[in-house]
């Protein structure tokens, strides 16, 4: 049987490529730090493959979580490209809404509307972070 085609976008499939590859937490970043000494070689010849790292990992990245975000949904992604490409520094209703979703979504928070231009710029401001750090 044919495997169905990926017809996501190019831009949206490296961007979260990217976006996957970031630590979730501090068993990732021993993970990157024991790849490149050489010492995750060493422990996988003398203990084999089943040494408990991958047990550890999930330990230390429960415990020691970094501040996780969700990935944007492709059209969330082309919407904020639009939108950045765009960007003034005024938002209308109908942006300052649907930003307002996709913060939540990303963000795990359960922002109300609003008008506060202070805020706004706030949630602007994370969406670009995020936006931007896997460009």
């Amino acid at each position: 049987m044919k495997e169905p085609k990926d017809k996501r976008t190019t831009a949206y499939k490296e961007w979260k490529i990217k976006f996957d590859k970031k630590p979730k937490g501090l068993g990732d970043t021993v993970e990157k730090i024991t790849e490149a000494t050489g010492i995750k070689k060493v422990v996988k010849k003398l203990f084999g493959d089943d040494c408990g790292c991958d047990e550890r990992k999930a330990k230390l990245n429960k415990i020691f979580n970094y501040k996780n975000i969700n990935c944007p949904t492709e059209e969330d992604f082309n919407y904020l490209a639009t939108y950045f490409k765009n960007y003034k520094q005024k938002v209308n209703i109908e942006q300052r809404k649907k930003l307002i979703f996709i913060y939540n979504n990303i963000f795990n928070k359960k922002q109300k509307d609003t008008s506060c231009t202070s805020c706004i710029r706030n949630i602007v401001d994370s969406l670009k972070r995020v936006y931007n750090t896997y460009i």
